[in-house]
């Protein structure tokens, strides 16, 4: 008879299981012996990030990250320093769950603007700022690069190229970058980059979902099960692991279909779906 896998570097994304509140979704990783949970700042903020905090360490897990701070982009005055204020209670926010790792969404362009690169030098001054004072909490800020879909509205960040060239302005144990498999799949480049990231000590987080097809309306809850899609999860985690990585591995899955089915179902399948596509 087989050992069972160990589940004890996969952590479960908030978001993958949302139909769930934080204290179920905290005991059914627990009874699974799943080592650790995502944590997402507006469930967190009205449970109480206190009360979330200690939730988390008596189950005997870890919070693998929390998303997110960013939207550095707006060229406003006001507006940044709206933002800026945001990502330094997120930061506080992080340290207070006991995670090192609060991922970054770095934000789209402005209304009426096309410049890319303008966007992304606005990120690096708005990192020049934050990342100082997210080490003193003893954070370390993760720029996720996220699929070139949502470089207009979301984040101009869209290789792991990219965001590495954003984060190797800063010392690497202020600013790393974010696998993230369903955002990164389809770049041939992205193997490099990944050494890249490994060389330089600036691997902070690894996240799990498949791309599937039709993407829905607004594209933004078209994430896969494991398995479902067309991602290459062996090869990403060799990848990663060739290149230093021995951190959780978060999945982190955006999808409605999951969210209106039995909470336990979907834990169960996506544990059986980690051993059987990425172990």
């Amino acid at each position: 008879m087989s050992n069972p896998p160990d589940l004890s570097r996969l952590s479960i994304n908030q978001e993958t299981i949302r139909q769930w509140s934080l204290p179920e979704l905290v005991e059914g990783c627990a009874r699974a012996g799943i080592g650790g949970v995502g944590l997402w700042r507006a469930p967190v903020q009205k449970y109480g990030v206190e009360a979330a905090a200690r939730l988390v360490r008596e189950a005997g897990l870890t919070v693998t990250s929390l998303c997110r701070g960013g939207f550095f982009t707006d060229r406003d005055p006001a507006a940044r320093a709206a933002a800026e204020e945001s990502n330094r209670r997120a930061v506080d926010e992080a340290a207070a769950l006991g995670t090192g790792t609060l991922v970054l969404v770095s934000g789209g362009l402005p209304e009426g603007d096309r410049d890319l690169h303008g966007a992304r030098e606005r990120v690096a001054d708005a990192l020049a700022v934050l990342a100082p004072y997210a080490a003193s909490a003893g954070v370390r800020l993760a720029i996720e690069p996220l699929h070139p879909m949502y470089a207009a509205d979301r984040c101009v960040v869209s290789t792991l190229g990219q965001a590495l060239d954003l984060a190797e302005r800063f010392p690497a144990e202020q600013v790393g970058v974010v696998v993230d498999t369903y955002h990164l799949w389809w770049d041939d480049r992205v193997g490099e980059d990944i050494a890249r990231a490994g060389a330089g000590r600036r691997l902070a987080s690894f996240q799990l979902a498949d791309w599937i097809t039709p993407l829905p309306a607004g594209v933004l809850l078209g994430r896969g099960q494991l398995g479902d899609g067309s991602v290459d999860f062996r090869w990403f985690h060799a990848a990663v692991t060739a290149a230093g990585w021995t951190g959780p591995v978060e999945v982190e899955i955006f999808n409605e279909g999951q969210w209106e089915r039995e909470g336990a179902a979907v834990l169960a399948e996506t544990a059986e779906r980690y051993a059987a596509h990425v172990l």
